[in-house]
């Protein structure tokens, strides 16, 4: 088995797992908008359900669930392809993009499932809530992030490389 396959799996097993499990921690323990303060004006744990996107874009659609499934399989079977790609030198992409692939897996579960998506991370500044997430939203916005760092640092050295050659 290759590194970048194992990382993915690995990766992708662990993710999908806490993420699965609070949703069913959530889902059986609280009732739907129920909140419970963790830190005052900062963070709770509140059970709401997204039928959209973040946001709750397209929420109101009648083609939302078929859309998001689509969405999710393609983005999934991006990944892989991506990786494929990929040499086997760049495992910092590769679990950014293993990061991403789990939560975008994590979701497309919950919309199969229940045709929307268990979110209870509520992080907010007093009255001003940030929309609620959950673990498969924080893996994914963590994969784009170090993707985005890995590429700015690649980029950055390919540059200084260029510079030192040019002297």
């Amino acid at each position: 088995m290759s590194s970048k396959l194992r990382i993915l799996l690995i990766t992708a097993a662990i993710i999908m797992a806490l993420d699965q499990a609070t949703k069913l921690y959530i889902d059986h323990s609280f009732r739907l908008y129920e909140s419970v303060t963790v830190i005052e004006n900062l963070f709770n744990i509140t059970y709401v359900r997204n039928q959209g996107a973040a946001f709750g874009i397209l929420s109101e659609s009648a083609y939302r669930i078929p859309f998001f499934i689509t969405v999710s399989l393609v983005a999934a079977v991006g990944i892989l392809w991506y990786l494929s790609r990929l040499g086997a030198d760049k495992k910092k992409a590769v679990f950014a993009l293993s990061l991403i692939f789990a939560g975008a897996l994590g979701n497309l579960i919950d919309r199969i499932r229940f045709g929307e998506v268990i979110d209870f991370l509520d992080v907010h500044w007093h009255q001003y809530h940030w929309p609620a997430f959950n673990m498969a939203d924080s893996a994914i916005t963590v994969g784009v992030a170090l993707l985005l760092i890995d590429i700015w640092r690649e980029e950055r050295q390919q540059k200084n490389t260029k510079q030192t050659r040019q002297s």
